[in-house]
């Protein structure tokens, strides 16, 4: 018993090593590959007009898991009113852990370029804006299509 204790600590020990290594470094996404933490300088202020990011096609997002991990990935965002948006297309049946992790806890961290904003993000349950950001997606993403099998949730960034 004495030895199944040490190795047991000696596992919880090597993980929040792990974990305390990789706060340090962020150990953000890659391509389609998750990531924990994103790293980048705090931008508190509010931000009238998010038109900017019309020039940017991929913008990281970090959540917060279930499980009491952050996750993030790389999406595209697109303004639709001088408002920012996040819309996520996936078959239906199927989910994105990202999607899930928003609608359970809607504080996320995007980073844009190198700086890191502190928002809010919510479902879009509207279909009058939802048809307006899913227009100015086509615009800015004329590539990405949407099935008629697919499921759409439109995000909407506040602050």
């Amino acid at each position: 018993m004495k030895r199944l204790l040490q190795t047991a600590g000696a596992i919880v020990v090597c993980l929040i090593v792990l974990l305390a290594v990789l706060r340090i470094t962020g150990f953000g996404p890659h391509d389609r590959t998750p990531g924990l933490w994103l790293k980048g300088n705090v931008v508190t202020t509010p931000v009238p007009d998010w038109s900017f990011t019309d020039a940017i096609p991929t913008v990281q997002i970090e959540t917060q898991s279930w499980y009491l991990l952050p996750h993030s990935v790389n999406i595209n965002c697109l303004a639709y009113n001088g408002q920012l948006y996040f819309v996520s297309v996936f078959p239906m049946g199927t989910g994105h852990t990202w999607n899930d992790n928003v609608i359970r806890d809607p504080h996320v961290r995007i980073k844009i370029g190198d700086n890191i904003y502190d928002r809010t993000a919510v479902l879009v349950s509207d279909p009058a804006e939802q048809e307006g950001v899913l227009k100015a997606r086509s615009t800015k993403y004329p590539q990405l299509k949407v099935s008629a099998n697919s499921t759409v949730h439109v995000f909407h960034v506040m602050g």
